[in-house]
């Protein structure tokens, strides 16, 4: 009976902790002291990081690592456990990203694609579900995707590894997508979980073991050898006798200065991070503050590169077109000798045929000559015997 109690326990469902219950108010709360709340006609209250213009989300200050419940973004960044988990992305060309808050919270709301030798991922946009995001009908420019080979993926230093954006496009037009679609059955929620791990584990040759998800009771993220502790409370929607949620301090789109001209400050970085992790991070930073000279070489660098595989391109087909021309004629001339070849044969053989039907009217001449010739001496004996001076002159002979 003991055995049979024990066994009982052991084999029963384990409860989720319950989770915190939260409004929008803690997202205008605890992000407000990092960016600025705008009012936008599209999507209401939504939030813009005081961070350098080469900011990426899912890129920047951060990497993937796989847990329970898949592959899940770590942002090096102390309010990162809000907007890479909660909420869409969308970008705009003056104010740089912009982050949308959202009720679900998921490892990371990305479209993970899968390329011949590279892992992709872009952010999903404002208002587009799960569903949509991974239907044929949904693009994104080539630009949003980050791309990494894939035997570099799930490196915490992955941000060295980013494959240049100039080369977005000939990956994202060779991909499938990754469609690993999974559901918290405690939510409902749906989610990409991202690559597969045993895949990921054969390109890379590592052992990937996942780490648990804890849950934190304060907003924040820390992450051990085995255990991502985050905060990931369920998000409520207002109820009509509520106040609605509001930012205390709303920046009008008027008063924000574009991407590259604000005053970018140090962002805080995660809590509970060794000496190491800690420099990686400020180094991190420096690069990410480099990112847009770096870029701007890189990009100048693959234009060039293009330029060249096209001037190599435009040769190698001038000289297929060529190639192509002469064979053309080579090919014409074949058709022009055999077709004078045959000409000429069919000339010859009129010829013979000719020949041999005058051989043949020339032999049958002959043959009338000849009998013509044989029956010269029979007529003269038949005219002798009938002439009768001839006759006279034949017995005077004989008499004689």
């Amino acid at each position: 009976m003991f055995l049979a109690v024990n066994s009982a326990l052991l084999m029963a469902p384990q409860k989720a902790t319950a989770q915190v219950s939260i409004s929008f108010q803690i997202f205008y709360d605890d992000l407000s002291p990092y960016g600025y709340w705008i009012d936008t006609p599209e999507y209401g209250y939504a939030w813009v990081p005081n961070i350098s213009s080469a900011f990426i989300p899912y890129r920047t200050n951060g990497y993937w690592v796989f847990t329970n419940v898949g592959w899940t973004w770590i942002s090096n960044y102390s309010w990162g456990w809000a907007p890479f988990h909660y909420g869409r992305w969308y970008y705009d060309s003056y104010y740089g990203w912009i982050w949308v808050p959202g009720y679900e919270w998921g490892p990371g709301w990305v479209i993970w694609r899968r390329s011949e030798g590279f892992y992709g991922w872009a952010p999903i946009g404002p208002g587009i579900s799960i569903t949509i995001a991974y239907s044929s009908g949904y693009r994104l420019p080539y630009n949003y995707w980050t791309c990494v080979r894939d035997r570099d993926f799930g490196r915490t230093n992955i941000y060295n590894y980013y494959v240049p954006t100039s080369n977005n496009v000939t990956i994202i037009n060779n991909s499938t997508v990754i469609n690993n679609i999974q559901r918290d059955n405690s939510t409902r929620v749906k989610y990409n979980s991202g690559p597969d791990r045993t895949e990921v584990q054969r390109q890379t040759g590592t052992t990937i073991s996942p780490v648990t998800l804890r849950e934190r009771n304060n907003p924040g993220q820390n992450l051990s050898k085995r255990e991502l502790q985050i905060y990931r409370p369920r998000v409520e929607k207002n109820r009509a006798a509520q106040r609605e949620p509001a930012p205390s301090k709303v920046v009008r789109l008027k008063d924000l200065q574009p991407a590259a001209q604000r005053n970018v400050r140090i962002q805080p970085q995660r809590e509970n991070q060794p000496a190491r992790q800690q420099h990686d991070d400020q180094q991190r930073q420096r690069n990410e503050q480099q990112q847009p000279a770096r870029q701007q070489r890189n990009d100048q660098q693959a234009k060039e590169q293009q330029v060249k595989q096209q001037q190599i391109q435009q040769q190698m087909q001038q000289q297929a077109n060529e190639q192509r021309a002469r064979q053309q004629r080579n090919d014409q001339q074949a058709k022009e000798q055999q077709r004078n070849d045959q000409q000429a044969k069919e000339q010859q053989a009129k010829q013979q045929q000719m020949q041999q039907q005058a051989n043949e009217q020339r032999a049958r001449q002959q043959q009338m000559q000849q009998r013509a010739n044989e029956q010269q001496p029979r007529q003269q004996q038949m005219q002798q015997r009938n002439d009768p001076q001839a006759k006279q002159q034949q017995k005077q002979k004989r008499n004689d």
